[in-house]
């Protein structure tokens, strides 16, 4: 009797020793999971600052720019050669190839400083989307007007300590799982606020709103310098709602080959992108369609009834957070720990690896360095969560310091100096002139995100986050 013999087929290793099992799929959920964020949720507000006109045509422009940027980035996960030269690893590690060590210190200001502070902010727009889950049932129970306000403390609290224990998750390639619930999570709540937007504009039987967006003065008006300033902020609200780029080398860093690297990337980004732009103009366009200049600053709570479906699109924008916290905090993760691993070569706190046995015969394994350092991370960015509840628009200042160097300046710098186009020539004057561009929309989107600080300071309270 002949007996079979079964082979295993060893993982295909990549030329550095590692073993990478992504695919453009698996690049693209990552992609939708960074790039869709609970912000889509603002568009149609966004669109009524700037109206029928501006609107459009800036979550179209908007999208082509980061897809622009995007496609010269990938290029970049490789130098000096984008498909044979030394890999990259981080943003950062692409910066140095590139451009050397004096753009490294901005670049890494940058990027972290958005990294930490949209993971601050997700905290708080989690606890806020249980609070209205709370609220919604309170109100479909005891009536419209009754006194439904809610406290989440406690909502912040529960979030950060599932985010204890997704965070001993080994890296960015091992939540893929999360990425995707993610993304079916903010393809959900964004289908529903579609569908609850367009139910309400075939409800009016005529689209609201103006050419040029909200109106100065008179009744249903604003002041001239609140328009200014709500306009300059939405112009911000759209650009950053795109942004990526500081995680694109993180994700393609998880892509097998062949094919290269950068292929996979660029067809990810396409899709990425796509299918973020197709939500956020329809999002954007018929919410405003539905409300008009009214549109609220999130469109789920222009909406009481029916009660369970804005239930559902809530708990999916908490549950998509719960994974994007993730994609934004694993590469803050290996920053440090490989920095405290080279620093402390004979440390066993930074090496030796533990095991814990898990049922169906699997172990996790983990360093007392990742269990007691991830815990104090997630621990630091809820305090700060508790302490700064406006921390939102804290964010949108540092989405406005860091749009120009992330997804414009050192993308376009360093395809300038790696595909080594000359000085002076047509293609360099465009690329510098999307450079000075995206500093304009920066500068400006701070200036209005500054304005709603100031505003929004005189009416804290630390540590209570309220409803």
């Amino acid at each position: 009797m002949d007996v079979e013999k079964v082979t295993e087929v060893a993982p295909e290793v990549d030329d550095d020793g590692r073993v990478r099992t992504g695919t453009v799929w698996t690049a693209t959920t990552h992609a939708i999971t960074a790039i869709i964020g609970s912000g889509v949720l603002a568009l149609p507000w966004s669109v009524a600052q700037m109206g029928w006109i501006l609107g459009p045509i800036a979550l179209i422009g908007c999208a082509y720019i980061t897809y622009f940027t995007a496609v010269l980035l990938t290029d970049c996960y490789r130098s000096p050669d984008p498909v044979h030269g030394k890999r990259n690893y981080t943003y950062m590690d692409a910066v140095r190839s590139s451009l050397g060590p004096r753009d490294v210190a901005v670049c890494g200001i940058a990027q972290y400083a958005i990294l930490c502070g949209a993971i601050v902010g997700y905290t708080i727009t989690a606890a806020t989307g249980i609070m209205s889950v709370v609220r919604s049932n309170c109100r479909h129970y005891k009536g419209h007007g009754a006194n439904c306000s809610q406290e989440g403390t406690m909502y912040l609290v529960l979030f950060g300590l599932v985010e204890v224990v997704l965070s001993q998750l080994p890296s960015l390639e091992k939540v893929t799982f999360i990425s995707i619930v993610a993304a079916v999570m903010s393809f959900t709540y964004s289908f529903v606020a579609l569908f609850l937007s367009a139910a309400k504009f075939a409800a009016n039987h005529r689209a609201y709103g103006t050419i040029l967006g909200s109106k100065i003065g008179g009744p249903g008006g604003v002041s001239a310098p609140t328009r200014t300033w709500n306009f300059l902020q939405a112009l911000g609200n759209i650009a950053f709602a795109y942004t990526y780029s500081m995680l694109l080398i993180e994700i393609q860093d998880t892509v097998k080959s062949p094919p290269s690297e950068n292929v996979t990337m660029k067809r990810a980004s396409l899709y990425g992108i796509g299918v973020t732009t197709a939500f956020y103009v329809s999002l954007g366009c018929i919410g405003y369609a539905a409300f008009g200049n009214d549109a609220p600053g999130n469109i789920l709570t222009g909406f009481d009834e029916p009660f369970w479906l804005v239930d559902l699109a809530n708990v999916a924008v908490v549950i998509h957070l719960v994974g994007a916290y993730q994609v934004y905090a694993q590469p803050v993760f290996a920053c440090y720990e490989k920095w405290l691993r080279s620093r402390y070569p004979e440390s066993g706190f930074f090496h030796r690896e533990y095991a814990l046995r898990l049922p169906g015969g699997r172990a996790m394994r983990f360093t007392m360095c990742k269990l007691v350092l991830r815990t104090a991370f997630v621990a630091a960015t809820t305090i700060v969560s508790l302490m700064l509840p406006f921390f939102n628009a804290i964010l949108g200042l540092l989405g406005a310091a860091a749009f120009w160097p992330l997804t414009v300046y050192f993308p376009v710098t360093m395809y300038i100096t790696q595909a080594k186009v000359p000085r002076g020539s047509r293609k360099w004057l465009a690329l510098q002139a999307l450079n000075f561009g995206a500093l304009l929309v920066s500068l400006l989107a701070a200036v209005g995100s500054v304005a709603d600080i100031v505003q929004r300071l005189g009416h804290v309270t630390m540590f209570k986050t309220k409803l």
